[in-house]
């Protein structure tokens, strides 16, 4: 059987259930993923990051005018080491839904579209990683 290729859109999305846990995941995937590690961490933190691939490292995310809108983990998977085989970045902030949608817009602000239910794992498929 022949994959099809992959999209080439960069999909944001939350990784946890809703509701009102302690600490939820933001992931975001594909290829605007690099450029958008300044934007959402502060130029400092991003190279950090980026030079320090699958390391938790303790964030602030930032807004468009610089501000905070939340702090907690940031961790970046180049690809193809990550779970989609894309470039992959976690935001492991805090729970609940103001938060978690909050980090959702900024990603779309930057480029990123809502990932479709199942999405991640069928760039997974596709990319060859299941």
């Amino acid at each position: 059987m022949t994959r099809a290729a992959p999209p080439a859109d960069t999909i944001v999305a939350a990784a946890t259930p809703p509701g009102r846990g302690g600490v939820a995941v933001v992931r975001v995937s594909g290829p605007l993923v690099p450029a958008m590690l300044p934007a959402l961490l502060g130029a400092a933190p991003a190279a950090r990051v980026a030079a320090s691939p699958r390391l938790a490292m303790n964030a602030s995310f930032r807004a468009a005018g610089g501000g905070v809108l939340d702090s907690g983990l940031a961790l970046y998977f180049p690809a193809p080491h990550s779970y989609t085989g894309e470039d992959v970045l976690e935001l492991h902030g805090h729970g609940g839904p103001v938060p978690v949608e909050a980090l959702i817009r900024r990603a779309l602000q930057l480029g990123a579209r809502r990932a479709l239910p199942g999405e991640f794992t069928q760039s997974a498929y596709l990319n060859g990683k299941l």
